[in-house]
């Protein structure tokens, strides 16, 4: 069974990587902390293949370069 959570788990992970690419690279984070939950987010900063910039005016999470390249 813990097979199918982390299945689960993946996918929604590949979801939010999808739907940040699909809104040109970047997100305001305050949107996506209603369709994804904290631990998907940290997992993605986790493995450096997202990054949240400070805009002065509120926090960006966007593709990591490193990982578009």
């Amino acid at each position: 069974m813990p097979k199918t959570v982390d299945n689960s788990f993946d996918r929604r992970a590949n979801h939010l990587l999808r739907s940040i690419r699909l809104c040109g690279g970047c997100v305001p984070l305050h949107q996506l902390q209603f369709q994804f939950s904290d631990s998907v987010i940290q997992t993605l900063l986790d493995k450096e293949l997202v990054q949240v910039q400070n805009t002065g005016r509120g926090f960006l999470l966007e593709i990591a370069e490193d990982f578009n390249s």
